[in-house]
C-alpha cells in the first residue's frame, strides 16, 4: 500500500460499517480478538468453494491444492517471524495448546520435585495455569518476577531467579492487560547464559510489532491467529528444529506417524509429527491470507501508526478527571487500561456499548495483575490499525456519558 492509508484499510473490514444502537460501531477490544479482513474471509471461502480436500492424505487434485496451500502458510509463517526452516513451524490451535504443548513433551520429561519454572508477575493464565498444572504433579515450585506500579517487570532480582533448578522460563512478550513489551530479547540471553531455555508467548505481540525468533535467539515462541486478523482455532508454535527433534509427540493419531502396528509406531518426521489428526485446514489459510495482508500494509507503518492512536488515547484520558489509568510503562502497545472513579468496570463495558463503543472489562485472564493493583478488574481499550482517531474521541464522550451518569 505504500503510505498508510486508513481510509483504504477500513473498507477492507467490513464488520466495522455497522452501527449499534445507532451509533457508528467503535471496536475496541482488539486484545481479545481482531476483526478480519475480507481477504481473509475469501481466502477461506475459495477453499470450501474449490478445494475443500484433506491435506497431505489424497492424490487427487483437490487433496494437492489444498495441501499446496496449506503448507504455503507454513512458509509464509516462517518468513514473518523469521524463523530457519518450515520444520520449525507446528500449527495448534492457539497459543493456549501451544503452551500445553511445550509443558508436557518437553518439559514434563525433566522436571522433577524441587525444580522451579520462571514465569512473570504479568502473565496471561494460558501462561500461569499449565506450569502449576505441571507443578502440582512434579512437585515442582513457580516461581514468579515481581512487577512495578507503573506495570513493568521489576528486574532488580532477575538474575538471582535464574538458577540451576530452573527448567524453562516461560514470558509474555506484551502484557495483554497492560500492554507492557517486555525486554524478551534481553531476558533470553541471560537465561541462556545459565543454560535455561525460554518460551515466549507472543501473542499480544505479533499482531502489533514485527517478529523475529532468531534475534530475539528464544527456544519457543508461541502466537494465535485469532488475534492477527487470522480466523479462530489456528496458531502456531515456533520451536529450534534441534529441540523440536528431541520432543515425543502430544497427541497421538492420523499424520504423526509414518507407519503403525500393534507392536509398535513409528512417528512422522517436524513438523508433522505434533499434528495429529485432520488439522483446521480453512484456519491455517486464513492465517496465511492475514500474513498476506499484514504485509501488505506494512509492519513498521501498522506499528507506527498504532503507536500513533495510543499516544492520542492516553493523553486524552489523562487530561480527564476521575481517570485511572492502569499500567504507565514507558514501553507499550496497543492496550489502554483504565478505572473511572466510582464505577465498576463492568458498568462502564455496559454503557460504552450502548455507546457503539466496544471494549473489554474484566480481569482480562490476568487476575494476579488485578491482585497486584487491589482492583476486581479494568475497562480495556485496545488498538488496531483499523482503529481512528475519532474511535478515540468516541472512547472519551463515553466516558463523559459513564460519568454524568454516575455523577
Amino acid at each position: 500500500m505504500g503510505i498508510f492509508d486508513i481510509h483504504a484499510v477500513r473498507k477492507d473490514f467490513p464488520i466495522l460499517e455497522q452501527e449499534v444502537y445507532g451509533f457508528p460501531l467503535a471496536y475496541l477490544d482488539n486484545a481479545a480478538s481482531s476483526q478480519k479482513p475480507i481477504q481473509v474471509i475469501e481466502a477461506m471461502n475459495d477453499y470450501y468453494r474449490q478445494d475443500n480436500a484433506n491435506v497431505h492424505r489424497g492424490v487427487h487434485r483437490l487433496s494437492q491444492r489444498a495441501t499446496d496451500a496449506y503448507e504455503g502458510a507454513r512458509s509464509k509463517v516462517r518468513d514473518f517471524i523469521h524463523a530457519k526452516s518450515d520444520k520449525e513451524i507446528v500449527f495448534v490451535r492457539g497459543a493456549t495448546e501451544a503452551i500445553n504443548l511445550i509443558a508436557h513433551s518437553f518439559v514434563r520429561p525433566m522436571l522433577n520435585a524441587g525444580d522451579e519454572i520462571l514465569i512473570s508477575h504479568m502473565e496471561h493464565h494460558a501462561n500461569i495455569v499449565p506450569w502449576q498444572m505441571l507443578c502440582d504433579e512434579i512437585g515442582a515450585k513457580l516461581i514468579v518476577i515481581p512487577m512495578t506500579d507503573r506495570g513493568e517487570l521489576d528486574l532488580s532480582t532477575f538474575d538471582d531467579l535464574l538458577t540451576s533448578k530452573t527448567k524453562i522460563m516461560a514470558i509474555g512478550e506484551v502484557s495483554n492487560a497492560l500492554g507492557t513489551i517486555n525486554p524478551v530479547k534481553m531476558m533470553t540471553r541471560k537465561a541462556h547464559e545459565k543454560g535455561i531455555p525460554v518460551l515466549i508467548d507472543g501473542a499480544q505481540a505479533v499482531p502489533h510489532m514485527p517478529a523475529d525468533v532468531q534475534d530475539i535467539d528464544c527456544d519457543f515462541y508461541v502466537f494465535s491467529g485469532h488475534k492477527m486478523f487470522a480466523p479462530t482455532g489456528i496458531g502456531v508454535l515456533y520451536g529450534k528444529e534441534a529441540l523440536l527433534e528431541e520432543m515425543a509427540p502430544w497427541q497421538g493419531g492420523g499424520d504423526m506417524i509414518l507407519s503403525v502396528s500393534f507392536e509398535k509406531t513409528q512417528y512422522n518426521v517436524l513438523p508433522y509429527k505434533f499434528e495429529a489428526g485432520t488439522p483446521n485446514i480453512a484456519g491455517t489459510i486464513g492465517l496465511g491470507a492475514a500474513i498476506d495482508y499484514m504485509n501488505s500494509v506494512g509492519i513498521e507503518a501498522l506499528a507506527k501508526y498504532e503507536q500513533d492512536l495510543l499516544v492520542y488515547a492516553t493523553n486524552k484520558l489523562t487530561a480527564m478527571d476521575g481517570i485511572r489509568i492502569i499500567g504507565t510503562a514507558e514501553n507499550k502497545a496497543s492496550v489502554l487500561s483504565f478505572m473511572i472513579d466510582g464505577v465498576h468496570p463492568h458498568d462502564v463495558g455496559t454503557i460504552f456499548d450502548q455507546q457503539g463503543v466496544a471494549i473489554r472489562a474484566g480481569h482480562h485472564c490476568a487476575q494476579p495483575v488485578m491482585q497486584f493493583y487491589g482492583i476486581p478488574a479494568t475497562a480495556r481499550a485496545s488498538f488496531a490499525f483499523y482503529n481512528t482517531m475519532e474511535e478515540v474521541d468516541a472512547l472519551v464522550d463515553a466516558i463523559e456519558k459513564v460519568q454524568e451518569l454516575f455523577a
